[in-house]
């Protein structure tokens, strides 16, 4: 049985068991691939020091990761993500790394210097803007947005909305049956919905929810590892006075078979 199944079911279970929705947990025992991951010496001291905030032994563990999945990053800005998942899934994985303009712009050059010459084996640095991404049919077993989910709600010149709808369904293809997709984003204050995207950086995590539920994904699991309860979700994510410290959602969403 894959490790996330074994940390993730007797929980379900529970849940189930008390007509509960899906679970809201952290991550129990780290699998021995996620804690190799995390800690291989090869990975940058700013990245480690940015561990402490973003919890990625946890993340990797609440996103069922395993070696040899094929892994989507959306949005992976600097690579952060894309460079933990790739150590995660070993050789015999594969990790596809996407970026864009918008987020070029602001972490392209920090996205070169982790992938340029190899230093990272099995990643793929995907440059496709998000109304045609080009990510093929059933090719991947997670596809992880990482605080890039509500960008699909922000509107500048260099970021025009995209159609929404036509971008759901492209993950949706490239998702294999039983995939999951693992969100994690800024929390904006409860029935908000998309309206705090523009000025604050931030969404509502049950508008979150039924966005995706709409587009035919499962919720499944939520996690609570990055949660913020001194956040009172009115500031701009990009302020002082809580840049780094927001409160966020973490979910995860299946494919159905």
């Amino acid at each position: 049985m894959p490790s996330f199944l074994r940390h993730t079911l007797p929980l379900c279970a529970l849940a189930l068991l008390a007509g509960a929705g899906p679970v809201s947990s952290r991550a129990a025992d780290i699998p021995p691939h996620v804690t190799a991951a995390v800690d291989d010496a090869a990975r940058w001291q700013r990245d480690r020091e940015r561990d402490e905030l973003s919890r990625p032994a946890d993340i990797l563990t609440f996103a069922g990761v395993e070696p040899g999945m094929a892994v989507l990053d959306l949005f992976t800005g600097g690579g952060y993500w894309a460079e933990l998942f790739a150590r995660a899934v070993g050789p015999t994985g594969h990790v596809v790394a996407h970026t864009n303009t918008a987020y070029r712009n602001f972490a392209g050059k920090l996205l070169d210097a982790r992938f340029d010459d190899g230093r990272v084996p099995g990643v793929t640095v995907h440059d496709a803007e998000i109304n045609d991404l080009g990510l093929g049919e059933a090719r991947f077993d997670l596809v992880f947005i990482g605080l890039g989910y509500h960008d699909l709600y922000f509107f500048a010149d260099f970021s025009p909305l995209p159609g929404r709808e036509w971008f759901f369904g492209q993950v949706q293809r490239a998702l294999k049956p039983g995939g999951s997709v693992v969100i994690v984003d800024h929390a904006a204050v409860a029935g908000s919905g998309a309206t705090a995207v523009q000025h604050l950086h931030r969404i509502d995590e049950d508008y979150a929810v039924a966005d995706w539920q709409r587009a035919g994904f499962e919720l499944v699991a939520r996690s609570d590892v990055l949660r913020n309860p001194d956040d009172d979700r009115s500031l701009n994510v990009f302020e002082d006075a809580i840049r780094h410290h927001t409160d966020r959602f973490v979910l995860r969403f299946i494919k159905p078979r």
